[in-house]
């Protein structure tokens, strides 16, 4: 079982994956290979003269695997609460389990109804529906939590990265009992 599952690669996804693997955390990453940043051409992402979307999403997974992230590329449609976490159920019928889940995918949200997220409207353009998530990430279900775009955060790749992060550092916070930080020095 996992210790964190991420749900979508994209910024925040990769960036939640990113900082959960780095603190030694169980973490699991499935992603559906369908986030709009695949579509990108970015130059506004602060430290990056210009990367393609693909790219930028490619490298965030291979950022997140260096410290021990497990990748799957499946697309899930459901995630149910157990007596110890959740199974996260995928279009194939494969089930993972994970004591806490980071929802991070995007534009998709076709199974929260069924899992018993609560949704809203979306306010940036053309994302109609977001998970209604408070300021630090937490869903009406406890255990479940929601990063960047799904969670009505701007869809600019830097504003969606810097919010997985931030979501990713109260989970590990939350499942250590004390606020996590990590800062890499020059060697």
């Amino acid at each position: 079982m996992a210790e964190i599952a991420i749900i979508g690669a994209g910024p925040a996804g990769g960036s939640a994956a990113l900082f959960a693997a780095k603190a030694g955390k169980q973490t699991l990453l499935i992603d559906s290979d369908q986030s709009i940043t695949k579509k990108a051409w970015i130059e506004n992402h602060y430290g990056v003269s210009e990367i393609k979307g693909p790219d930028l999403v490619e490298i965030g997974i291979q950022q997140a695997k260096k410290f021990g992230a497990e990748y799957v590329q499946a697309k899930v449609t459901e995630i149910a609460k157990t007596d110890d976490g959740f199974n996260i159920v995928t279009e194939s019928g494969e089930t993972h389990q994970a004591k806490v889940v980071i929802v991070a995918s995007g534009l998709f949200l076709e199974f929260a109804e069924k899992s018993g997220l609560q949704t809203k409207p979306g306010t940036e353009p053309r994302i109609k529906t977001i998970l209604d998530a408070d300021a630090d990430g937490r869903t009406n279900v406890e255990g479940i939590w929601a990063a960047g775009t799904c969670a009505g955060v701007s869809v600019h790749t830097i504003v969606t990265a810097g919010d997985g992060a931030k979501v990713a550092i109260n989970v590990i916070s939350e499942l250590n009992g004390a606020r996590y930080v990590d800062h890499d020095l020059l060697k």
